[in-house]
């Protein structure tokens, strides 16, 4: 999974992103800091996959991984050009979903682009250039389409209907990811690659003395807001404060800092559960002497698809799945006592994978 991390400059954006990755890139106070984007791999905690490791004392344990893509400030004017708009636009196409930090902190000390803490505007100014430059991958879409009508292939003509009609909802500053709920449009529009077509977390940065009660700041209130008539997450986050945790290297001392302050999880903890629930994901693990790892799909796979997440053998061959729930096994102590408890199950092609599920893939090739 691969999350962009955007936002105007001097938002926080960095410092958020040197926290979560402890990559130590810059984060100066001042615009475009951040020239290429910067790349962060970090473990997905799993306390189940911990249990697994201490059960097995295998070779190797392997986390599922989160990458963070710190991308460049993005100014009014990026679809045409501006500032860094160009490299911003084509490299925020490559990420799954957006993470949109914004401040909602107010600091004479620290400039604001703009001039002014005003988080909606400035989720405007950067949804408008997002925006247009749909709306110039739309136009394309359009043209290429009714061309190939021309040469008598009719099949393209719900897709010219479907893509004029998104083509206005774009032109009224609308963004595509608000235009449907069909899923056979959706389908259609989403092989376009859209820009406003990605579900997006909104990081509310907030002051320390605001993080434990975010609801008493009128601009988080208003991003609230916003994101509830989109559907999109939000997460109230201290930058300053998760860079000042960051910087502490002992769990325990981590800990008794974090519960100084009232704070229960970090933000990439946040960040981690929100992008999960944005994606519609889960984990199933894989357990032995050798390895034991974690495992990302999305929900509703079936077992042949999850085994193809390991090795393209396992699914072309499959054969059924040896399954235990990890609650399962954690409660009786052992495989043999799961196994003599009927806890173990045996499933087939249809089989639905579960958060949790801990497997071993029969297959022949």
């Amino acid at each position: 999974m691969k999350l962009g991390i955007v936002g105007l400059p001097n938002v926080g954006k960095s410092t958020l992103f040197n926290a979560i990755t402890n990559a130590g890139v810059p984060a100066d106070n001042y615009a475009f800091c951040t020239i290429d984007p910067n790349v962060g791999v970090v473990s997905v905690p799993d306390e189940r996959l911990q249990w697994l490791s201490n059960f097995y004392s295998p070779k190797k344990t392997t986390p599922a991984v989160i990458e963070f893509v710190d991308i460049a400030g993005l100014v009014k004017g990026a679809s045409k050009g501006e500032g860094l708009g160009n490299k911003f636009l084509s490299n925020i196409r490559t990420t799954d979903a957006i993470v949109h930090v914004v401040r909602c902190f107010e600091d004479s000390n620290v400039t604001h682009v703009e001039g002014s803490t005003d988080p909606l505007r400035d989720i405007d100014i950067i949804n408008l250039e997002l925006v247009m430059a749909d709306i110039e991958m739309v136009e394309r879409r359009i043209d290429k389409a009714q061309k190939a009508m021309k040469g008598g292939d009719k099949k393209f003509a719900r897709e010219v209907e479907v893509f004029t009609e998104l083509l206005q909802h774009l032109n009224e500053g609308k963004l595509a990811r608000t235009f449907t709920d069909d899923k056979e449009d959706l389908a259609l529009i989403s092989t376009s690659d859209l820009l406003t077509l990605k579900k997006t977390i909104y990081v509310s940065n907030l002051a320390e003395n605001e993080i434990n009660e975010p609801e008493s700041n009128r601009h988080y209130m208003a991003v609230k807001a916003l994101a509830d008539e989109e559907g999109s997450q939000l997460i109230p986050i201290c930058a300053k404060l998760e860079a000042d945790i960051a910087e502490l290297d002992d769990p325990e001392e981590k800990a008794m800092f974090m519960e100084e302050l009232g704070v229960n999880e970090s933000g990439l903890d946040k960040l981690i559960k929100s992008s999960y629930a944005l994606l519609g994901l889960i984990s199933f693990l894989t357990a032995g002497s050798d390895e034991c790892r974690a495992w990302t799909i999305k929900k509703g796979t079936k077992a042949p698809q999850a085994a193809g997440k390991i090795h393209t053998d396992f699914e072309r061959g499959f054969i059924r799945a040896e399954v235990i729930a990890f609650d399962d096994l954690k409660e009786l102590g052992t495989m043999a006592n799961a196994k003599s408890q009927g806890k173990v199950r045996s499933e087939g092609k249809e089989y639905i994978m579960k958060d949790g599920d801990i497997v071993n893939f029969l297959f022949n090739v």
